[in-house]
């Protein structure tokens, strides 16, 4: 077994916190306008799931398919990819069917949402939140990693994460305030999520070194790929379409996409 020194461990460790938290500077962002407003959600709400979908098809589930193509072959590795991001869309698709859901209609002046729309929304937010927190983990694990084996290639791979952390941040603040009105709990869900990248490389390290592979990788990657589109299909982009008064839905899926695929870009220089 290799011998790893202390400091090296808290370097790394270090390095991931601070990618993590970068989710702290979304929320943020979102406080600088004094009072939530429905357009500002629609469009927040719009944005999350572009970068959801973005970072999940672009970056993700090639992670998963590079972990399998490492440790089956080009054609196998395709294969086992696909089968895991499958399977997690039919994981979230079983969860969507078990869990009482208040959306059964997306129209904005059903009696339904007029009564409960301040629980509607924050189901929203927290669902945002659980997956993002969920992905953070093997993104933690993976800055963790990469730094802790070399941090020429571990401390941009930081860098490109605090980056699209950042619109993560802004995907959890905008529900949670507006459905709450509490800038301290928006904030306090932006840092909770943040926390999961150290925390995932703590339990990794801890727990999971002996064991790492190429398919345990693949499929946890895979799976949370498609985790993460089928709720930004079913949840955020109908709950923004519902708030919207004119294009925002459209313009924020654009933006978030956007945004994600410049941090990727800069990620690579």
């Amino acid at each position: 077994m290799i011998e790893i020194s202390t400091a090296n461990v808290l370097v790394a460790l270090g390095v991931t916190t601070a990618a993590g938290l970068a989710t702290g500077v979304g929320g943020l962002l979102v406080f600088a306008q004094k009072t939530p407003s429905a357009r500002l959600l629609a469009f927040g709400l719009a944005f999350a799931g572009g970068a959801m979908v973005y970072v999940s098809l672009s970056e993700i589930l090639n992670k998963s398919i590079l972990s399998f193509t490492q440790g089956y072959g080009e054609r196998l590795g395709f294969s086992l990819g696909t089968a895991a991001f499958l399977a997690g869309v039919g994981l979230i698709m079983l969860v969507d069917r078990l869990v009482p859901n208040p959306h059964e209609r997306l129209e904005a002046d059903d009696p339904f949402f007029r009564e409960h729309n301040a629980a509607y929304i924050r189901r929203v937010g927290l669902l945002t939140a659980m997956a993002i927190t969920i992905h953070n983990f093997p993104e933690g694990l993976a800055t963790f990693f990469a730094t802790l084996e070399n941090p020429g290639v571990g401390l941009p791979l930081a860098f490109a994460i605090a980056i699209h952390n950042v619109p993560e941040g802004i995907a959890i603040a905008v529900p949670v305030y507006f459905a709450t009105h509490n800038k301290a709990y928006a904030f306090g869900a932006c840092m909770v999520s943040g926390l999961a990248e150290p925390l995932g490389a703590i339990i990794g390290y801890a727990l999971l070194r002996p064991w790492m592979s190429d398919a345990v990788f693949g499929s946890v990657f895979g799976i949370i790929a498609g985790v993460m589109v089928f709720l930004a299909l079913d949840e955020l982009l109908p709950a923004a379409k519902r708030y919207s008064k004119g294009h925002e839905t459209v313009y924020g899926l654009v933006s978030g996409m956007g945004v994600l695929a410049i941090s990727l870009v800069l990620f690579k220089w």
